[in-house]
């Protein structure tokens, strides 16, 4: 679905000091450079006959990001803390591959968590090194099926968390559920502990669209959290690939 993606998500205004204290990017990138490198594993389930929509993939995905970041297991003394941190001090990377059958049976078996969408299927799990990935994952295939949406998405409503993919940018779709995870990522950083548990009581609600081109330059310059990849797959480095707008953010549209 997508090679290995590393990316920088940044805010072109505004400061770090209004972000979460333990928030990730509140490092240099010198620092998260110099960090050993951790990567954060999601399986997509994609059965031959009945592949997920496009854009339910990449929503699912998203979900499964907030899904193990909010979870006790990543806090304080639990059992997937210390990865959960020594990913966040780095780069976020996250690697998105396929499964069926009886593949996507032994991904299950894992410790992790299945978030399901409308009909997606996606599987996070605690992230690991970069040259430590467990062996039923390993082997799972990064390339492959592409998806696609059999009907364009309906508006997101208003008020809903809107993850805004870049119209001037064509990624795989596992390469864009990657970005959606890195925009609800960033998203998730900048909010205070008391809209985290807000967003996460709610069942992290959020809608993945693809913004208009002539609302894109407003959005990129707009002070919300702006997703920068790195350039390492498919697209050029530096490209704007998401704009992450919660209602609860300062600069949001969606208030």
């Amino acid at each position: 679905m997508s090679s290995e993606h590393p990316a920088d998500g940044t805010r072109d205004t505004g400061s770090p000091a209004g972000r979460s204290p333990d928030s990730p990017f509140r490092h240099e990138n010198a620092s998260r450079d110099s960090a050993p490198q951790y990567v954060l594993p999601l399986v997509v389930r994609i059965e031959r006959a009945e592949p997920p929509a496009r854009t339910d993939a990449l929503e699912t995905a998203a979900r499964a990001v907030l899904e193990i970041l909010g979870d006790e297991r990543s806090a304080g003394d639990g059992e997937w803390a210390r990865a959960v941190r020594d990913w966040q001090d780095a780069r976020i990377r996250k690697v998105v591959r396929r499964a069926r059958g009886a593949e996507w049976r032994k991904a299950c078996a894992l410790p992790g968590i299945t978030v399901t969408g409308k009909a997606a299927e996606v599987r996070v799990f605690p992230p690991v090194p970069l040259d430590g990935w467990p062996k039923e994952l390993a082997k799972l295939q990064v390339s492959g099926t592409d998806l696609d949406d059999p009907e364009p998405p309906e508006p997101a409503a208003p008020g809903e968390p809107v993850l805004w993919m870049s119209p001037e940018v064509t990624m795989s779709a596992g390469k864009a559920m990657a970005q959606a995870g890195h925009g609800a990522q960033l998203a998730w950083w900048e909010l205070s502990g008391e809209q985290r548990a807000a967003w996460r009581a709610a069942g992290y609600p959020l809608a993945v669209r693809t913004a208009g081109p002539s609302g894109w330059p407003d959005l990129t310059g707009s002070g919300l959290p702006v997703v920068r990849d790195a350039g390492f797959t498919e697209i050029a480095p530096g490209s704007c690939t998401v704009v992450a707008d919660h209602p609860a953010l300062p600069a949001s549209r969606r208030a």
